[in-house]
C-alpha cells in the first residue's frame, strides 16, 4: 500500500529526515548552542527546492491545487539570485514595463538561465494580459 503526502504532514514533526537545509543540516541541527556557536549561519534558514515539492505534493493530495503551483514556483525561484528576484518583481510592477517584450525577454531569461519553466510561463502570461488590456504605457 502507497503512502499519501498527507501523510508526512507536518514534516517537521512525521518526516524531518527529509527536511535538509541547502547545506544539509537537519532539524535536529538547529539548536541554541549551535546558534552560540556560529554552526548556523543565514544560509541555513533557507528552504531547498526539494522541501517546497514536497510541500506541493501534500498541497496537492490535499486537493488544495493553487497552493501546491505555488510551492512548485517557489522551488524554481531557490536558483534565481536575490538582485534578479528583486528586478523582476519591480518589473511586473504596473507601469515599471514599457512593453509586453521586457517581460517576454525575462521570461526567457528565467527559462535559459534559470531552468524556471513555471516562472516564464507566469510572467509570459503577465505580458499577454497587460497586451490585452493597454497597460504597457511606461509611467516609472
Amino acid at each position: 500500500m502507497s503512502r499519501s503526502p498527507l501523510d508526512l504532514y507536518p514534516l517537521s514533526e512525521k518526516a524531518s529526515a527529509l527536511v535538509r537545509t541547502p547545506g544539509g543540516l537537519g532539524l535536529e541541527d538547529f539548536t541554541v548552542d549551535a546558534a552560540l556557536e556560529g554552526r548556523i549561519g543565514p544560509q541555513d534558514l533557507a528552504i531547498t527546492p526539494e522541501v517546497l515539492r514536497l510541500q506541493a505534493d501534500i498541497a496537492r493530495a490535499a486537493g488544495r491545487d493553487t497552493l501546491a503551483a505555488n510551492f512548485e514556483r517557489a522551488a524554481e525561484l531557490t536558483a534565481v539570485p536575490q538582485e534578479m528576484l528583486l528586478d523582476t518583481y519591480e518589473l511586473l510592477r504596473p507601469g515599471r514595463a514599457g512593453a509586453a517584450a521586457e517581460l517576454r525577454a525575462r521570461a526567457q531569461l528565467m527559462r535559459a538561465r534559470f531552468n524556471a519553466p513555471l516562472i516564464a510561463a507566469l510572467i509570459e502570461e503577465a505580458a499577454e494580459i497587460g497586451e490585452k488590456r493597454g497597460l504597457f504605457t511606461k509611467r516609472f
